[in-house]
């Protein structure tokens, strides 16, 4: 039986850059996992899918709309090859896949195929193309999750689908019915929309992308309005039924009309449940939710005391990035060391065209906390380099404490936030003030410059050029 400091259970970007550290630590490491392919739901079916088809379609987009404009002039009709746009797609997803795969082999990783499953607190049983146990002194659960969905939706994953099917389609659909306005439903909408669909969002909340800041909910509602999607929001979807090829939701609004909407596909996107179906956590002794999410300490660290779980299946947001935090300070706890993270401080993006990033307290969150606050906001549209591009849409908005001036949120939507964010996330570490970041000099001309006329704003409401 082979032995090991850590066994690692899921190969997603937590699960592998926990593998990674571990390794360079100096701990004798494996990794199981139940697919064919390493890198878990966001390489696979997720984060670098999504975000191919989303640079594909957005080329495809401009080239019908906007190169006329900037002198470029295509002789004859430019015709989509979607069937091509998806072979693009599975190329860069078998890239990345194989540069994990690189990487474990670096680090002189031991990687199995096949379904963990606890035997007891030290030993996995992994039931692959042979059955074979492992023990391990230290164990990092980092499962994911999977799209989830409502009691009464049938998912046949032909015409009712998840956002793993919506990602492989073989045609684009006539009429594209999303339930749900958040970051998947919205990205994969405007890839479709892009592409010639009809597209229609039924969103439970008054408004969409509901965790983030108010002020960047209305101001891509009306930029994707404006683009052609059409949205229900307040509407409680309560049945989806097909026919053929023919889907039917149908939803009721705050004033109980019915509405029914008819479409050729019906993504549902309602969010994601923690995956730890077959773990067997129980014969381990590890205490799991009814919604299959696992309890951790502030380290990270199950009630079993040499089992850690990240990512998806712990508490907080789910994203890939925040599940590689995760994995890093699990991974350096065990090691001796002692990292922390500020989960305050890690970033959320909405890959739609313009971006949507976030960081820190939204405005409804400060008024909830009753903390007094200062906003400053500046406009996409005055800034040189947006006119140059013609990306006018968005804002940038930093929300700094009203004593102190130190930065508590910044919230962006425009071309690029997603890589801007990051300047905001550094200054909000090394707790900055808004007055910080006003007096440093940005490249002209830039997006970034945004950032720099919204801090003016929010230090003494003197920005210079609106």
């Amino acid at each position: 039986m082979s032995k090991y400091d850590v066994a690692v259970i899921g190969s997603g970007p937590g699960g592998y850059v926990a593998a990674i550290r571990c390794a360079q630590l100096g701990l004798k490491t494996a990794i199981i996992e139940k697919y064919n392919v390493l890198g878990g739901t966001c390489l696979n079916v997720g984060c670098i899918p999504s975000k191919a088809l989303l640079d594909s379609s957005h080329h495809y987009a401009d080239a019908l709309k906007h190169f006329e404009e900037h002198g470029i002039e295509i002789p004859g009709d430019i015709k989509l090859n979607f069937k091509k746009m998806i072979a693009r797609k599975a190329a860069v997803v078998d890239q990345t896949t194989k540069g994990i795969e690189f990487l474990m082999d670096k680090n002189k990783i031991d990687v199995y195929t096949g379904t963990g499953a606890f035997k007891d607190a030290t030993h996995i049983v992994i039931s692959g193309e042979k059955e074979q146990t492992i023990e391990a002194k230290n164990t990092i659960i980092a499962t994911g999750s999977k799209p989830s969905s409502l009691p009464f939706i049938k998912l046949d994953k032909d015409r009712v689908i998840t956002s793993t099917e919506v990602l492989s389609l073989k045609e684009v659909p006539k009429h594209l019915v999303i339930i749900g306005g958040g970051v998947i439903g919205l990205e994969l909408g405007q890839v479709y929309h892009r592409l010639g669909a009809e597209v229609s969002v039924v969103e439970y909340m008054d408004r969409i992308i509901p965790t983030m800041d108010g002020g960047q909910s209305k101001e891509l509602l009306k930029v994707l309005k404006k683009q052609g999607m059409k949205f229900y929001l307040s509407h409680k979807v309560s049945a989806v039924s097909k026919k053929g090829k023919e889907v039917t939701v149908t939803a009721t609004d705050k004033n109980d009309k019915e509405v029914t909407i008819k479409g050729d596909y019906c993504l549902v996107s309602v969010g994601r449940r923690p995956f730890t179906d077959g773990l067997k956590a129980e014969n381990a002794g590890i205490k799991v939710t009814e919604r299959g999410m696992i309890d951790v300490n502030d380290q990270l660290q199950t009630n079993i005391k040499n089992i850690y779980a990240i990512g998806d299946v712990v508490r907080g947001a789910m994203l890939a990035h925040k599940a590689s935090e995760e994995g890093t300070m699990v991974a350096e706890i065990i090691g001796g060391q002692k990292p922390h993270i500020n989960y305050n401080l890690i970033p959320g993006v909405v890959y739609t065209w313009p971006e949507v990033a976030s960081v820190g307290k939204t405005e409804e969150q400060l008024k909830e906390a009753n903390v007094e606050y200062k906003a400053g906001q500046f406009p996409m549209r005055a800034l040189g380099r947006a006119r140059a591009s013609g990306d006018l849409d968005g804002f940038v908005k930093i929300l700094s404490d009203k004593k102190t001036d130190e930065v508590l949120g910044v919230h962006m939507v425009g071309p690029r936030v997603a890589d801007l964010i990051a300047e905001a996330v550094v200054a909000m570490e090394y707790r900055a003030s808004a007055e910080d970041i006003a007096r440093m000099s940005h490249a002209h001309p830039t997006y970034a410059e945004a950032v720099k006329e919204a801090a003016l704003a929010a230090t003494d409401n003197r920005p210079l050029h609106i």
